[in-house]
């Protein structure tokens, strides 16, 4: 499959909540830059963000645009993440249900056909406003 068929893949199972074809889609080192914060490596470490992201978010991406480059080595995508924030999650604002609407914009590395770096931004200030810190 090229890249932008990948990361269209990925996001579908993002939508779906289908952690286990995200996990499939992903190199093994795969590296993760979480925005505003700091760079994990590997499935286990992307498995265990998903599960805290799953605990306090409820969210679901719209409007994507996936672009990738000829040679399909790095690819970008371009969405609008809905939200519900059903936890509180340590050092934010107090979650009760808030909802928010944020632009999204993701970067990509892929090697052999599987996703190798993930660099993910938002407006984590738009967020926090959003949701009443």
């Amino acid at each position: 499959m090229d890249t932008t068929e990948l990361l269209q893949r990925y996001y579908a199972a993002f939508n779906a909540g289908n952690w286990g074809d995200m996990l499939s889609f992903l190199t093994d080192d795969v590296q993760h830059d979480i925005n505003e914060g700091q760079t994990q490596r590997g499935k286990a470490a992307f498995r265990t963000f998903l599960a805290k992201m799953d605990a306090h978010y409820r969210e679901q991406a719209t409007d994507l645009v996936v672009m990738s480059t000829p040679d399909g080595r790095r690819g970008a995508a371009e969405f609008v993440i809905h939200g519900e924030y059903l936890q509180t999650d340590e050092g934010l604002p107090e979650a009760n249900g808030q909802k928010y609407v944020l632009p999204v914009g993701a970067f990509f590395e892929v090697q052999n056909g599987k996703i190798a770096r993930v660099t993910n931004y938002y407006n984590l200030a738009d967020w926090t406003r959003q949701v009443g810190g």
